[in-house]
Formats: structure tokens, sequence, C-alpha cells
């Protein structure tokens, strides 16, 4: 694909917007998980070491759209990366409005999700944004499969718009990954629901040789294959989907394995009691929160099985230690398995770190949504319109 890299250009003096993905875990106020703001500092340094004044832009969560939310406000971003680059990274609430920086000085925008329009990529918050920068860089591969006004819109009315180093790197790593991948190829797909990720899961049936879900959306699978979930997340409107799906995979010669094992509690808590089931005798007020260990067993198996590991999401609630040891699992058998291993999504990376398995997985994404999208292959809006201002 041919794209302007932002190493390409001349940026001193210039006002540089980066839009990164700094979509981050947070708790009582703090970052928990840096690694996507860690991806984004050779970037920033960058622009830094070119002599441009840095305008970082970035999504939060989900927040009301036009609406301001202290809960889904970038701050906490702001002084972690501040701590990593070892220089003050402003926070600009209003910052649509315009705002003085310098050659050499960090502003990080408020939630770019607090704007109206924003989502629906809105022609003229997409120009407000545009009219900010000299070169906008889109460094964000985690958005780049969301044509929004901040990563698909801007690009198409900056004064300059390229690739940053991360997103450049994205897309050369999982192409070569993915140009002739080592057969069998396992993907490992996690979530709370079928319905986000229903199409991804029928795309990657096409690609790959093996399929394992997790999470919610595992339950949704369970109870498709005729068993009680109890009071565990699932969804019923989605059981006749899933039933397909797996009809699907069977008549290719393959299956998505139902867990044989399941961990239990009776409340969704740090504290819960976890109680191990077989997944028949799954009872009404209990809820799924973890794969069993003789499925955990099951699936290492497979990954060490494998040539090419897709892992995007964990197969339970890694982040109470009483329903960990599923995705713990997983981890540890791609951290000892010879298979390429591709990794992402914000709870992936989350898992990473908490496991500190990052050193034998052989490419970690910063995308989630993109990250698959890019391995059914889609094309990423994003790039796209990079491409298109290139080829102009």
């Amino acid at each position: 694909m041919s794209l302007l890299r932002m190493d390409e250009l001349d940026l001193a003096g210039k006002r540089v917007m980066i839009r990164e993905d700094f979509n981050v875990p947070l708790e009582a106020g703090k970052v928990t998980s840096d690694a996507r703001l860690r991806a984004a500092l050779p970037t920033i340094r960058l622009a830094l070491d070119g002599g441009a004044a840095v305008i970082l832009l970035s999504h939060l969560g989900r927040p009301v759209e036009g609406h301001y939310n202290e809960a889904f406000s970038l701050a906490p971003v702001a002084k972690h990366l501040s701590g990593l680059l070892d220089r003050p990274v402003r926070l600009q609430k209003n910052w649509l409005e315009g705002f003085d920086i310098k050659p050499g000085e960090v502003v990080l925008c408020e939630n770019v999700r607090f704007n109206p329009g924003e989502k629906s990529n809105d022609e003229a918050l997409a120009k407000t944004m545009a009219s900010l920068c000299d070169i906008f860089v889109m460094d964000a591969f985690g958005t780049a499969h969301r044509a929004q006004a901040s990563t698909e819109g801007v690009i198409r009315y900056a004064p300059s718009a390229c690739a940053g180093p991360l997103l450049s790197r994205e897309l050369f790593e999982l192409d070569k990954a993915l140009t002739n991948p080592e057969r069998p190829m396992l993907a490992i797909v996690g979530g709370s629901k079928v319905s986000t990720k229903l199409t991804v899961l029928e795309s990657l049936m096409s690609c790959v040789d093996e399929l394992i879900v997790g999470g919610g959306i595992a339950n949704t699978f369970i109870a498709a294959s005729g068993y009680d979930v109890g009071k565990s997340l699932y969804e019923p409107d989605l059981i006749h989907e899933a039933q397909r799906l797996i009809r699907m995979e069977h008549k290719k010669g393959g299956e998505i394995p139902i867990p044989k094992d399941v961990v239990v509690a009776t409340s969704f808590s740090q504290d819960a009691k976890a109680v191990i089931r077989q997944v028949d005798e799954v009872r009404p007020n209990e809820m799924i929160l973890d794969i069993g260990p003789v499925t955990a067993a099951k699936y290492a198996t497979m990954i060490q099985h494998a040539g090419t590991v897709i892992w995007n999401g964990p197969v339970g609630v890694f982040e109470f230690k009483n329903f960990a040891a599923g995705t713990r699992a997983i981890a540890d058998a791609i951290e000892i398995s010879s298979a390429f291993s591709l990794a992402g999504g914000g709870d992936t990376l989350a898992a990473i770190d908490q496991f500190n398995i990052a050193d034998g997985v052989s490419y970690i994404s910063t995308g989630g949504g993109a990250f698959l999208e890019f391995v059914e292959g889609k094309k990423l809006p994003a790039v796209a319109a990079l491409e298109a201002r290139y080829k102009n």
C-alpha cells in the first residue's frame, strides 16, 4: 500500500496533530495499563525531535457524544504521559476554539468523543480539526477501522496528511504475518457479546483453521449447544446465529469447541467464591466467569499444535484473581508455543501485561476491532483515506 509517511516530512516549526489511541484502562483516576501510551512514544518523540509543536488527539471510553463527563476525561492520560515523556503534557479542554502552542510543547486535546459529530464523521467538525494543524498524522491503528471525524474525516481536509510510525509498522507487520501464515491457523476471540463480533467470527472462519470463543461470546455458544447458563451474560436472541456458525464449522471439518467445564459464582465481584462445574451442571443462580481447568488444558493443546495464533480477547474475567486462571492458561500456552502469535485489543494487552508474557508474543498490535478487520482482509477507512491523499 502506498502512503505518505511521517518521517518523509519536514516537521520543523509545524503544528503536527497526531491521532493516537489512548483508550486505556483507568482505575481510581490512574492508568492501569500503559501499553498503548508506550507504543505511541516513538511517534511523539519523532515530532518533538523534528522541531514540531505536538497536538495529540484520542478518544477514551464511550461517553455520551456532545457531553463532557469527567469519568471519561483524558486528564489521567495527560499526567501519565507527562511522566513517560519526562516533559509537561498540557490537557486542552476547549480545543476546537483554537489554542496557543509553540514548537517543543505537547498538548493533549480533551476526549474527541465529547464533540458532537465525531462518530458520524461530521464534515464541519473534521474541517475544524484540520484547521488547527499544518500536518495531520494518523497513528492510531486501533481506530483506523472507524470512519470518524478525528480518524478519517480530518485526513481529507488537513493541509498535509500522513501515516505515523506506529500505524506504518502495524500495517507492515500484520501484512507480513498474514500473507502466508503457518498452518494450522488458530483464532481466539473473546468479548462480552456475539452481536459485536458476529460478522468478525463468520469472516474469520473462512481464513482460520480453528476458532476458540471466550467470555460472554462463549456463553451464547454454550446456550446454543443446549446447556443452561444460569445468570451468565449471554444473548438469547443470537442463539440461532451461534448454532449456524457451529454448523458451518462442522461442515468444513472443524469445530468451535464448547467448554467442558466452567468456573461459576453467584455474584460478579472480585471476592466472589469460584466454583468449578461441568458445563451441564451450572445452576440457575450462578454465572459463568471463566473456563475450567479441563477446558483450559484442551485450549492450551490446540495452541501448541498451531502454526499461527491470533488472540483477541480474554476467555474469562481475568481482572478478578479468582477467575483469571483460564486467560492465564491461554497466555502461558502462547508464551511457550513455537507458533507465530499475533495479539491485539485493549483487554488482551492488559492480560499480556498482567501475566507478563510480552516477550513470548511474536507481535502485539495496539488495535482491537481494527486488528480483527485487518485479519479479515477488510480495507480500513483511515488507511483508505491516506492512500487516496497520497494518490492525489
